[in-house]
């Protein structure tokens, strides 16, 4: 796993990982401020209470939880919305150190919508379900990469397993391989919260994922039984 997040940080100057990493961040940027937004209103325009003292404390813990879920947002929100971007990056990482594989299967920009909106509508859930725990010093980090590990790793591992896989094939990898699927979830989720590092952290994680993803199905294929 080592090995695959020094290649993927080594090929980080591809001109190819611009435009993703450009489109992506803008992406993620301006879906988190829709969300920030909306959760703004949504606690600002709603009162439990007819009582103005009652009410301006609430509205108050109310932006501290929309600035937290936020932060705790990012990770999962970034790699959704950079996935649709990503296959540039995925390609290039394959045409250098996998020349001889076969052209991939094209992936729908709809499945690709799909994946997306789904990774965002499981975070948003299961962080609002752990947000309780995340009060808890200590407890709450180990929650944090726990959580992103599962997302991350999942989500990358499908972003580049759809290109090679059929759904069964790929159902099967990840459960073979589940153990560093998440590490290396968990490794994104924690490069995720270092500042400027951040930034390019989708893209490691991509192409990380892409030199794993190419050496399990290598292994698989030595490992098939062959007709005759």
């Amino acid at each position: 796993m080592l090995a695959a997040f020094i290649r993927a940080t080594a090929q980080l100057g591809d001109p190819a990982f611009r435009r993703p990493l450009v489109f992506g961040l803008l992406g993620a940027a301006a879906v988190l401020a829709g969300l920030w937004t909306g959760m703004g209103v949504l606690l600002t325009r709603t009162q439990l209470f007819d009582n103005p003292w009652l009410d301006t404390p609430l509205d108050a813990l109310g932006g501290l939880a929309t600035l937290v879920l936020t932060v705790l947002l990012y990770p999962a929100v970034v790699a959704a919305i950079m996935s649709l971007f990503l296959d540039g990056a995925i390609d290039a990482v394959e045409a250098r150190h996998y020349p001889g594989r076969p052209p991939p299967r094209p992936v729908a920009l709809a499945e690709q919508l799909i994946s997306a909106l789904r990774l965002i509508a499981l975070a948003l859930a299961l962080n609002l379900l752990a947000l309780p725990i995340y009060l808890i010093p200590g407890i709450n980090l180990v929650v944090f990469y726990m959580l992103n590990g599962y997302l991350l790793g999942r989500e990358y591992f499908e972003m580049v397993a759809q290109r090679r896989l059929d759904p069964a094939a790929r159902r099967l990898l990840r459960r073979n391989r589940r153990a560093r699927i998440f590490l290396s979830g968990a490794a994104v989720a924690f490069i995720s919260t270092i500042p400027l590092v951040n930034l390019v952290a989708p893209l490691v994680a991509a192409a990380a994922l892409t030199h794993q993803v190419m050496s399990w199905i290598g292994s698989m294929e030595r490992t098939a039984p062959r007709d005759g």
